[in-house]
Parts: C-alpha cells; sequence; structure tokens
C-alpha cells in the first residue's frame, strides 16, 4: 500500500500523499486486486476502524508488514545493534504486529529488516550481529506462533549491504532460529538483485522445510527499480508462476511495485495484467511433460518448448 501514495527517493518525490483509506479506495479501482499488505504501524488505526475500511471497499488482507526501519533510532539498524534496549524495542513492535494482525485476521506478519547491515568495511561486529539476529527473530518468532512471521531478504538499500542479502542466507538464518511458524518473503527483485535465479531460489525455500510469501516486480538487476512485472526478466516471470504452481502456493502474489512518475491505478493495471497472463500462460503448460522432459535431459526439447509454448514462435 505504501507506492498507493507518496514516495521519494535521494533526488525526488513522486505522487501526493493520501491517507489509509484513499488507498484502499484506490485498490478498488484497480483490476485484479482484492486483497492488500498494509504497514504497521504507520497506515493501520485500531482494529476496529482498520475492518471498517477493508470491509467498506470489500478487501482481504494479504498480509501485515512491520515496518522497523522509519524511526530515528532505528535508521542505523534495528535487530541488529549493539544496544540491546534498541534490539528490544524493534522486537517489541514485530510483537505488537502480530497482535494487530490477529485482531483483523491478517495470515502472517512479513518483516524486511532494510536497516540492519553496513555501509563500510570494519563497521560492524560480523559475529555479534549474526548473533543479535538469531536472538531477536527467535523471539518474535515464539511470540503468537499462530501468527507466522515471514522474513524478506535483500542485498543492498537501506544498507550498502544488507545482513540477510539473499535467500539462502534468510534460510540459514531461519535455520539457526528452528522454529516453523517462520518463512521468507520472496521479493522477485531482491532475488535477481543477489544474482538468484528466482524460480530456483523460491523451490529452495519448499524444498528446505520453510514456507514463502511473494512479491512481485522486476528491475535490471543492479538495482531495485520495483518495476513492472516482466519488463525486463520476462521467461524468469513466467518460470517463477510455474514453480510456484508445482509448489503448491496458496497465497498472494502481492505486488512490490513503483509507480513514481506513472498513473498509479494505470500502472497496477498493467502489472496485473502481465501477473495474471504470465500465471496462466505457465498454468497452460504440459507440466507433466515438461518434468519428464527435464528427467530425460531433454534440452532440445525444453528449448522448443520454451520457443512454440512462451515464445510463440
Amino acid at each position: 500500500m505504501a507506492f498507493l501514495g507518496k514516495t521519494q527517493d535521494r533526488f525526488s518525490e513522486y505522487q501526493k500523499p493520501v491517507t489509509t483509506r484513499e488507498k484502499l479506495e484506490l485498490v478498488s479501482k484497480i483490476d485484479g486486486f482484492d486483497g492488500v499488505e498494509m504497514v504497521f504501524p504507520y497506515e493501520t488505526s485500531t482494529p476496529e476502524e482498520t475492518m471498517q475500511l477493508m470491509n467498506e471497499f470489500n478487501l482481504n488482507f494479504a498480509a501485515i508488514n512491520v515496518n522497523i526501519k522509519k524511526e530515528a533510532e532505528w535508521v542505523p539498524g534495528a535487530l541488529t545493534r549493539p544496544d540491546k534496549g534498541i534490539r528490544d524495542r524493534a522486537v517489541v513492535l514485530i510483537k505488537q504486529a502480530k497482535d494487530f494482525a490477529k485482531a483483523v485476521s491478517a495470515p502472517h506478519v512479513t518483516c524486511c529488516p532494510l536497516s540492519d547491515g553496513y555501509d563500510l568495511l570494519f563497521q560492524v561486529n560480523y559475529r555479534d550481529a549474526w548473533k543479535f539476529m538469531v536472538e531477536t527473530i527467535g523471539e518474535a518468532a515464539e511470540y503468537m506462533p499462530e501468527i507466522p512471521l515471514f522474513i524478506e531478504p535483500k542485498y543492498s538499500e537501506t544498507r550498502v549491504h544488507c545482513q540477510l542479502d539473499s535467500t539462502a542466507k534468510a534460510l540459514l538464518l531461519l535455520k539457526e532460529v528452528g522454529n516453523k511458524n517462520t518463512g521468507i518473503t520472496f521479493d522477485m527483485g531482491h532475488s535477481l538483485q543477489s544474482s538468484e535465479n528466482p524460480a530456483q531460489a523460491l523451490v529452495t525455500i519448499f524444498e528446505s522445510g520453510f514456507d514463502a510469501y511473494i512479491h512481485t516486480n522486476d528491475n535490471d538487476t543492479k538495482a531495485d527499480w520495483d518495476l513492472i512485472g516482466a519488463s525486463h526478466h520476462f521467461l524468469h516471470y513466467v518460470e517463477l508462476m510455474f514453480w510456484a504452481q508445482q509448489c503448491n502456493y496458496n497465497k498472494y502474489f502481492t505486488t512490490d511495485a513503483s509507480p513514481r512518475i506513472f498513473n498509479i491505478i494505470e500502472f497496477f493495471n498493467r502489472h496485473s495484467e502481465i501477473t495474471l497472463g504470465a500465471y496462466n500462460l505457465a498454468k497452460s503448460l504440459n507440466h507433466h511433460q515438461i518434468l519428464e522432459m527435464m528427467k530425460n535431459e531433454d534440452f532440445n526439447g525444453l528449448m522448443k518448448m520454451v520457443n512454440k509454448n512462451i515464445y510463440r514462435i
């Protein structure tokens, strides 16, 4: 929902400030959307008031996103700081987000600890930072386990190098935490920025015994531009949808894309079109035949399938 209002980067400001109600009204006008990921506590009010707004526009919750980077004390980091008081207050906010999610019947809480990491070498104690991350995520995950906690990795931004910089690093963290009521918020753009193959990374999450929640977007791999899906990586997008179906993915495909200079409703209409189109295209493929060709190492047959059934050559 944050991308439906005013955003900014180091150089410019985009769009205009709008209220949560105005954002929800915008969502109700976009084709193909019936759910939202709402940022706690900056887009929420009381559970009762929030549910009244959601019911007014006939919308569902995809997730509650807890923002632990906005407050001044968390700008340099939240979950890995040497100061235990700073870490504890960040954990409290995640717990409060879980309380809110339960009150509004949201399925889970997602958190992207972007401010935890470093900008310079010899800046942080890597040993302590990892230990603190395991401890803080572990404590947050243990609280109210019926509301799962999903962690979102990213290579960089807001730090030059984020603590959880890849899908593999996030999975290692969750294995250290050892709580099955956790998962990975898998952002396609973050995966591309980390030089991953998004479909392979998604499968790795599920095969490692954890759940996944998907953010859709695209970029040029140099930065997390949050572009319309498939605008740069069409075949990656279709392959991601193919393996999401193979993994029986049953959550929302949430849009983490930023309109910046574009008309908001039309921007998200275009993203909805390509995402639904890619999903349906992947669904139309002969999954059994493709898996058999992979098993038999029929590489030429697979290339012909891509050309004929995906690129329509």
